[in-house]
């Protein structure tokens, strides 16, 4: 009579574990996921229901076992742009495309590649988000309305605050939206006890308390229905497909969303011992979600490693963790929707304010600083870029600063000349010889001696290309022409040539 229990505990092992892990995780992604969605500008709901997909569908797919997936701060800004420049049902061709390309991609198996791009342009990406982020939602702190660019916001921030404090109700919104933040900062230092409610719940939950039994004048979160929010992009949505603006925003959500779950998943792998992430497979699993997210109406979703390192930490084996913590957030979505009204906007403000201060990698960018300059200034143009101009043409300037800084470092070279005063006059190569740097070299040797016989010496040369090879090859013809001995050459050892 025992053998179906053991049978059970044989499929799965670790269910106690994964359980517990999921509630944890539930418990985080609740009030992110209604953050992130207040923050974009669609209903609450829909940042639920992202949630679900990524919990129930994407969790199911193969590729990472126990990152997370759901809405995530750092698309919060590229939504609200998509929002207002196309509107809301837009947002789901978006979505649904952008789920597409995912596909795609991780069929072609290109899921490993998105690990060349320069991590300084990621850090800058999620940087630049971050304030934005910020800024944007610190208007959401005192209860008014955010400008659109990225510099009018920080430009108007000071005015804004000092306003605040002329309002009862912006005041008692900064009150709500600073002791937010001060609940998230102050949270791990608790005792080991307290801490078992996760952060951004104690925060919201007391904001929402606060708010209920002082009656403060705040804004609280509008509910729609779970059913009512879902509205899948009717058919003529799909005809702004044929917008460039459109396209470009669908390349920029792949780009972004990809290389933000990939870098997760990197993140996730080192927090564990269990199996590695498959890199193709991840992103076909969250092209399905995004897919479906789509034709939802709802967010995109990305892997998030807040929630992806709490599931880890709370002790999850498999990926029932995720899928767990996706029904949970079903639950409290289908029975429980009226609780949503409760919350405060401010409160939900300061958890994105606290979450963006997080995306600017301060410590980083000193320690790149004192090591590589290069590319923290890589990160800080991609930032400074996205807060000035926009998301994906700040994200496009950091590619083509880490392209030119590749180039620059791939061109060094050192040439050496040695000249004795009898016999021939010696030149050493080395390093890479490129196109970019021949009129360096060729300025050099034209500047040698004529009546001198030269050995040119090209073992020291780790790369040479067919532009320098033929220059040099010209110049020693012409060396050679004035009547003085050719120029010996000593090749490459093993320089590749293109």
């Amino acid at each position: 009579m025992t053998q179906p229990k053991n049978t059970r505990i044989a499929r799965f092992p670790h269910l106690r574990q994964d359980f517990a892990a999921s509630l944890v995780v539930f418990l985080v992604a609740l009030p992110l996921c209604v953050g992130v969605a207040v923050a974009s500008g669609v209903p609450a709901e829909l940042g639920l229901v992202t949630g679900i997909v990524g919990g129930i569908v994407t969790g199911l797919l193969r590729g990472s076992s126990l990152q997370v997936s759901g809405p995530a701060a750092g698309l919060t800004v590229l939504v609200f742009e998509a929002v207002r420049e196309f509107g809301l049902p837009a947002l789901g061709v978006i979505v649904l495309a952008t789920g597409a390309l995912q596909i795609t991609m991780g069929a072609l198996k290109l899921g490993r590649y998105f690990r060349a791009i320069s991590v300084s342009v990621v850090e800058g990406m999620l940087a630049g988000i971050g304030l934005v982020l910020i800024a944007g939602q610190l208007y959401s702190v005192v209860g008014t309305k955010a400008p659109d660019s990225g510099p009018e916001k920080i430009a108007g921030l000071p005015g804004a605050l000092v306003d605040a404090f002329g309002s009862t109700g912006a005041s008692a919104s900064l009150a709500l939206g600073a002791g937010t933040v001060a609940v998230l900062v102050l949270w791990k230092r608790l005792p080991a006890m307290v801490r078992t409610v996760p952060g951004p719940l104690a925060a919201v939950g007391l904001a929402t308390l606060a708010a209920v039994l002082l009656d403060l004048p705040v804004a609280t979160v509008e509910v729609h229905g779970l059913l009512g929010s879902i509205q899948p992009p009717p058919l003529s949505a799909f005809g702004e497909l044929a917008s460039v603006g459109l396209l470009g925003t669908i390349v920029a959500f792949t780009l972004i969303a990809s290389a933000e779950s990939l870098f997760s998943a990197a993140a996730v792998d080192r927090l564990h011992d269990g199996p590695r992430t498959e890199y193709d497979k991840e992103l076909i699993a969250q092209g399905a979600g995004n897919a479906l997210c789509g034709l939802l109406g709802a967010l995109p979703m990305t892997a998030v490693i807040v929630r992806s390192a709490a599931n880890v930490q709370a002790g999850a084996r498999t990926k029932a963790s995720r899928v767990l913590h996706g029904v949970w957030l079903l639950l409290f979505a289908a029975l429980l929707p009226e609780a949503l009204a409760y919350i405060p906007i401010p409160a939900l403000a300061g958890i994105l304010v606290h979450a963006g201060a997080k995306l600017v990698p301060l410590r980083a960018i000193a320690s790149l600083w004192r090591e590589h300059r290069g590319e923290a200034l890589i990160l800080v143009v991609t930032a400074v870029s996205i807060v000035a101009v926009s998301m994906f043409e700040g994200v496009l300037i950091g590619l083509a600063l880490a392209v030119v800084k590749t180039a620059w470092e791939a061109s060094h070279l050192r040439l050496e000349v040695v000249d004795k005063g009898a016999g021939p006059i010696q030149a050493y190569l080395s390093g890479n010889a490129t196109f970019l740097k021949l009129p360096k070299i060729l300025d050099s040797l034209e500047a040698l001696p004529q009546d001198r016989p030269v050995e040119l010496n090209l073992s020291g040369l780790h790369h040479l290309d067919h532009a320098c090879r033929t220059a040099l090859e010209t110049w020693a013809q012409q060396h050679s022409a004035a009547g003085t001995e050719p120029v010996r050459v000593t090749e490459p050892v093993r320089a590749t040539a293109v």
